[in-house]
């Protein structure tokens, strides 16, 4: 075993990979970028060196910076984590050549793999079944447009060098294909730093399952069973569970031999995910091996209660594998959801900002928490905006979604907004409940699991709406959390903007703000309860109390009960189905108007840099005109005309990097 390991990644796997090397004794050895100089993973390692400025391109995937930081520290072996250099066969290589470890399989491996063209022909050549599709070196658009002609449509453009749902499209006619060529291309460039593609046939309402194989420099191949991952957005993974809900018993003991025969044909070492795409009759086909851990291996660990990092150490010193097929075991159900900064609301954009408070439910024998943020942290531009995965396991699947449910509940962020609510609508929704959902599923049906309406005051009648309100009011009075404004002072009772004076006998102001709608709350408050009116109603609150993050209260009589989370002039409230979030404001807050000209302005929805501009300055516009792309957080963002129009100003040029809400272009009446 090593005495001194690198992780060359950061964030939550670089601190899942950290805590296995604290309990094997091995001293960790982090990196870092100038955005990074104080991030949860730097402050958990028993070093870090600093490796550039925040840019991925300038730190984190840049192997000169990595080597120089592991020889300089003395490091064995460099464990890559997943995403940045994981995956890159001329680091592997390069780590080798300087002496130490690569906690992976080797470069001549990963070549064969690297390319998703090579390694379909690889694949069909070992016996194992592939989509239909075109994987030619020719990369011409005519010849593209040739072989798509062949392939047939619907078909799917993808990044042959690509992973993690970069670089794909689905077109479903010739109309469409050049312009997602183009697209695909460009977002291959600038992820993964080639443009090549392959062209796939389109399976309709697939199942993506993919099996966790393992190997050794002895040459054993062994598979740990599989992980659904069918629940998608745009080939982004949400929601994955071991065991399938799909498979037999002996579609699973194909699938484990085609995995097996997948490793043994390219020497495979060091853990692995051979994926494959299974469609409604259960034929399934090879999509790639992604030669790395994956991001959802936590669920493979729980159904089984092997440590998959630990494995990856062993192995990587020379050790054989240390269970054999036979002696691999899976008991009871487990689920994994990522807890993202990011808006549903607004196309899943990316967020930003910094984490005033973040709540997660302790760790338990059932339930596990690897995150890569804490409070007072930052989401930054510059990387992934995951902040923690939420894995949880019970005897079966019934118990393992309610046990979810239960973990999402408990879980609160404030600031940056996050998937939260998408996530408990999910794991809720009867797609997911019983079983049936596809990869297309959630494309196709997102206003299902988006949009605020079971959550708007104006769908609850009146009565549970004054409930919300009560509760709120509860708490806002348990944690004295009635924001001041002149004073910081929470004990005088100049600074409390609640409208009381002195020699009155007024009832005490509280105003709220839920869901956007301001309720102004009048509390009278005796020895054993309080009245709270509005101008629709009133209630009465008896026996209020908070013990262990949850709020008890008898309102009107009805004994109820809620998950609270408070934090400063924030309140959340979890009935169990749904959270609320209320704010407390000052009962005399002059309201603010809202800025005039959004017609005229395209502003960037996120900070981000700005790689293709579509127009110039006079070009004349239509609706939904394209304008320019940005990328921020790994994905490209169209930014369109908001009305028909000329371009009066470009604020921003091609590399810049702007700030959430900068105006980069306004446009004026077409002449």
């Amino acid at each position: 075993m090593f005495d001194r390991v690198l992780i060359a990644n950061r964030g939550e796997i670089a601190c899942r990979v950290i805590r296995t090397c604290r309990r094997l004794g091995v001293r960790s050895i982090a990196v870092y970028s100038e955005a990074d100089a104080s991030a949860l993973h730097v402050r958990e390692a028993d070093e870090a060196w600093f490796i550039g400025a925040s840019r991925p391109q300038e730190s984190y995937l840049r192997p000169e910076a990595i080597l120089d930081a592991a020889s300089r520290s003395g490091a064995q072996a460099i464990h890559p984590g997943y995403g940045f250099l994981s995956e890159n066969a001329d680091f592997a290589d390069a780590v080798a050549a300087a002496g130490m470890a690569f906690i992976g399989p080797s470069g001549a491996t990963m070549r064969k793999m690297g390319s998703k063209a090579g390694a379909k022909d690889l694949m069909h050549a070992a016996g194992v079944p592939v989509v239909p599709g075109y994987t030619g070196a020719e990369q011409s658009p005519e010849a593209l447009v040739a072989a798509a002609a062949s392939v047939g449509y619907p078909l799917m453009i993808k990044a042959a060098h690509g992973g993690g749902g970069k670089g794909m499209r689905i077109v479903r006619t010739p109309d469409e294909f050049l312009a997602s060529l183009e697209s695909c291309q460009r977002e291959a460039r600038n992820a993964f730093g080639r443009d090549r593609v392959l062209l796939e046939r389109y399976i309709e309402q697939p199942r993506h399952i993919e099996i966790q194989i393992f190997g050794d420099t002895h040459g054993n191949v062994i598979h740990l069973g599989e992980r659904e991952c069918s629940a998608q957005r745009r080939y982004q993974k949400v929601l994955e569970e071991s065991p399938s809900t799909f498979l037999t018993p002996e579609l699973r003991a194909r699938m484990g031999a085609a995995a097996v025969a997948a490793g043994h044909a390219i020497d495979y070492v060091n853990a692995g995910t051979v994926e494959f795409i299974v469609d409604p009759r259960g034929d399934f086909y090879f999509m790639e091996i992604n030669t790395r851990l994956q991001v959802e291996h936590p669920v493979t660990e729980m159904v089984t209660g092997l440590e998959l990092v630990e494995w990856q150490l062993r192995v990587a010193s020379g050790e054989p594998l240390p269970l054999a097929q036979d002696a691999i075991t899976q008991r009871g159900h487990a689920i994994e959801v990522r807890l993202y900064a990011e808006d549903p609301d607004r196309g899943f954009l990316p967020a930003s900002g910094r984490i005033e408070r973040l709540e997660l439910p302790a760790p338990s024998t059932g339930v596990r928490i690897d995150a890569g943020v804490a409070t007072g942290d930052d989401v930054t531009i510059f990387y992934d905006p995951m902040i923690a995965k939420l894995i949880v396991h019970a005897p079966d699947r019934r118990g393992a979604l309610a046990r979810m449910a239960e973990t999402l509940a408990a879980s609160e962020v404030v600031g940056p907004k996050t998937n939260l609510v998408f996530l408990e609508r999910l794991i809720r929704h009867p797609a997911i409940v019983e079983g049936r959902i596809d990869t297309s599923y959630l494309d196709q049906h997102l206003d299902e699991f988006i949009g605020d309406a079971d959550d708007d005051a104006s769908a609850i009648d009146g009565a549970a709406c004054m409930r919300v309100l009560a509760a709120a009011a509860a708490l806002a009075l348990l944690t004295e959390s009635t924001p001041v404004s002149a004073s910081d002072d929470v004990d005088s009772p100049w600074g409390i903007a609640d409208g009381w004076r002195i020699g009155h006998d007024d009832p005490r102001r509280l105003s709220l703000d839920w869901r956007e709608q301001r309720f102004d709350l009048s509390l009278a408050i005796n020895a054993n309860s309080t009245r709270v009116c509005t101008d629709d109603g009133s209630a009465v609150i008896e026996g209020a109390r908070i013990d262990a993050g949850w709020l008890s209260a008898r309102i009107d009589g009805k004994a109820l009960r809620w998950r609270v989370h408070a934090f400063g002039d924030s309140i959340l409230l979890h009935d169990g189905k749904r959270r609320h979030r209320l704010r407390t404001i000052p009962a005399y807050q002059h309201g603010v108007a809202e800025a005039a000209g959004g017609g005229n302005l395209v502003a960037a929805p996120m900070p981000g840099r700005v790689v293709v501009l579509r127009v110039a300055v006079g070009d004349a516009v239509a609706l939904d005109q394209e304008l320019l792309v940005m990328e921020a957080m790994k994905m490209e963002l169209a930014l369109k005309a908001p009305r028909a129009g000329r371009v009066e100003s470009i604020s921003a040029a091609v590399g810049d990097f702007v700030e959430a809400d900068a105006v980069l272009v306004r446009l004026a009446d077409a002449t």
